[in-house]
């Protein structure tokens, strides 16, 4: 991929893939909020506060996961933040309650805020200076990617799992961490 050498092809493909993944995780949610609603026997306005509160904790994580990459490196830190949005999003297809339910897309959402930082800062540190701009651009189309990717998987295997099904699925990122481990180096930076 533009001359770049397969360390840098993999550092890409494996950041991109985190945040359209993370991406994914967060719009599965969208998809479902009626299903969810019907099984707590509430409205969708009192799911879609797990929505709200999703977005309104990513800077915490943001703060909290970017200090930890500064500290510890960025690859430890971006498996450790696609670890967490997968146990997160693996564990609300498990909650009994609403509000147990509320509580697991808070802490997803912390784990959702660290996602960008790293994985754009270790990319960013590890591609040819020459190639910034277009990989900017790339990691960008990774969000509205997960979009699309949570829209085909909802089409094609809602009416066979359910509502925590799509939870299920979205924790499938995890097996995402040896090919981190095993191909994806620490920054140069």
């Amino acid at each position: 991929m533009f001359n770049w050498t397969s360390v840098q092809r993999n550092v890409a493909v494996a950041c991109f893939a985190c945040w359209m993944l993370d991406a994914f995780d967060f719009f599965v949610l969208v998809f479902v909020l009626s299903d969810i609603a019907q099984w707590f026997k509430t409205d969708i306005a009192s799911v879609s506060i797990s929505i709200m509160l999703t977005l309104a904790v990513r800077p915490i994580g943001a703060l909290i996961f970017g200090r930890l990459a500064e500290k510890y490196g960025r690859r430890p830190i971006l498996m450790a933040n696609v670890l967490l949005f997968s146990l997160f999003e693996l564990l609300s297809a498990w909650s009994p309650t609403l509000a147990i339910f509320i509580a697991l897309r808070l802490l997803y959402g912390i784990a959702m805020g660290g996602i960008w930082g790293v994985a754009s800062s270790l990319a960013m540190e590890t591609i040819p200076d020459r190639s910034r701009g277009l990989m900017s651009g790339i990691f960008q189309a990774g969000y509205p990617a997960g979009y699309l990717l949570a829209a085909i998987i909802f089409g094609l295997f809602f009416s066979l799992v359910g509502w925590r099904g799509m939870f299920l699925i979205g924790a499938l990122p995890v097996l995402m961490l040896p090919f981190i481990y095993y191909k994806v180096p620490e920054s140069p930076v």
